[in-house]
């Protein structure tokens, strides 16, 4: 897991990894105030708003994303799509561990409701490799659905515990795992695990609110159909607008900028 030639530096939100020693089991915590500034500051920029109730759905799977990617290895990028019913809305949450980063918002517009919840997994390593799976998942609890994922996907089990706004932790079976212990555990045994457990710390990462996108990355995306029906896609216009997938910035294309672009590849 640990990666001795990482340079990353420092700063943002701290990420700690202890492995329970007897238990065989991988715990990751961190506390989230910082990232979520970050993450009300971006909403700041585009001057959006969210339903309290759709923005706090949207907070906890940027904690159980990070969690997530804190356990993993150095190499691994994951992005999670979850299509939820009620309320009707997609997540979208991604985690870079090469480059320390997390992102994500939430959609409302043009859900299906087909009565289906899933949750959608993507995985990349450092090779290229990908990898896609799908669950589904009952009732509308984020942290549920994760653990749904990591039941049939991982084929392990994986816990949640939240112990304030902004306080979670997330616990992973490894192999050999006291998997009785792990699946008994409540929030009162949390509250003393330091005490009543052997905790060993493997490591501390961090992460910070960042997408990544820019009018160059857009670009890319609108190259092939620029090449094949130009005035299908700006039209009269000699501008377009769209917004990023992964953190809604909006960005601004015109078709001079877009055509040099092009020409130049």
């Amino acid at each position: 897991m640990n990666d001795p030639e990482n340079t990353r530096p420092e700063g943002g939100l701290e990420v700690r990894s202890y492995f329970v020693r007897g238990r065989n089991a991988l715990l990751t915590r961190a506390d989230f105030g910082d990232l979520y500034v970050d993450y009300y500051l971006h909403q700041g920029q585009l001057g959006a708003q969210h339903d309290p109730a759709h923005d706090e759905l949207l907070k906890q799977a940027l904690a159980a994303m990070t969690l997530h990617a804190a356990s993993r290895p150095w190499s691994e990028a994951v992005a999670w799509t979850i299509h939820l019913q009620q309320p009707l809305l997609n997540l979208f949450v991604a985690g870079d561990n090469r480059r320390g980063t997390v992102v994500g918002q939430l959609f409302t517009e043009n859900v299906k409701k087909d009565g289906r919840q899933l949750f959608m997994a993507d995985v990349v390593r450092d090779r290229g490799e990908s990898r896609r799976s799908a669950v589904e998942f009952p009732g509308g609890d984020v942290f549920r659905a994760v653990e749904e994922y990591y039941r049939q996907s991982e084929q392990r089990p994986a816990r949640f515990f939240q112990f304030g706004p902004e306080d979670f932790v997330f616990l992973s079976a490894q192999p050999q795992c006291d998997l009785a212990w792990l699946e008994t555990l409540d929030d009162a045994a949390m509250l003393t695990l330091d005490a009543t457990e052997e905790l060993s710390l493997l490591e501390t990462r961090h992460y910070r609110w960042e997408c990544g996108c820019s009018q160059e990355r857009m670009f890319g995306v609108l190259a092939a159909v620029m090449k094949q029906d130009p005035d299908g896609l700006f039209g009269e216009e000699e501008t377009l607008r769209m917004s990023c997938p992964r953190c809604g910035a909006r960005h601004t294309i015109t078709r001079e900028a877009l055509e040099a672009y092009v020409d130049g590849r």
